[in-house]
């Protein structure tokens, strides 16, 4: 194995695009790459770090403790991946202050993450995410 010293392989096991998580007053979104780099779980944990002010979403299995509903088989994921459950949302929110938003806009943060694809884990840094707003989504009211 001589001829070969020094040379490594290509990991094939690549990240399939750029993790992004994004908070806003009602959900926490993570964009399709996020569930295609964590392997489409149906489940993941969300751990937060609060001496590095970090977010980490881990695939689980549906018995872990805190387990929280995440994404759909691949090829059945269309979208991103919305929580919406209010313990989740109560305690990102800690983190995340959002700015003002006028009328018909809706106010998010969002962060690009760090994926550790052997340990199924994709790492957001708080103090990293950028602020915005974008128009409301959905049936817009009657006046």
């Amino acid at each position: 194995m001589a001829l070969l010293q020094g040379f490594e392989e290509i990991n094939t096991s690549v990240p399939t695009g750029k993790a992004v998580m994004t908070i806003t007053e009602s959900v926490a979104r993570f964009n399709k790459a996020t569930a295609a780099d964590l392997g489409y779980p149906a489940f993941v944990k969300i751990l937060i770090n609060d001496k590095t002010r970090q977010i980490a979403v881990q695939a689980c299995s549906a018995k872990s403790a805190n387990a929280v509903k995440f994404s759909k088989p691949e090829g059945k994921q269309t979208a991103s991946v919305n929580i919406k459950e209010a313990v989740v949302l109560e305690a990102l929110h800690k983190y995340f202050e959002l700015p003002q938003a006028s009328e018909g806009e809706v106010a998010y943060k969002s962060v690009a993450g760090t994926i550790h694809v052997e340990e199924k884990v994709i790492i957001f840094d708080i103090d990293a995410a950028t602020s915005g707003t974008m128009k409301k989504r959905g049936r817009k009211k009657n006046a």
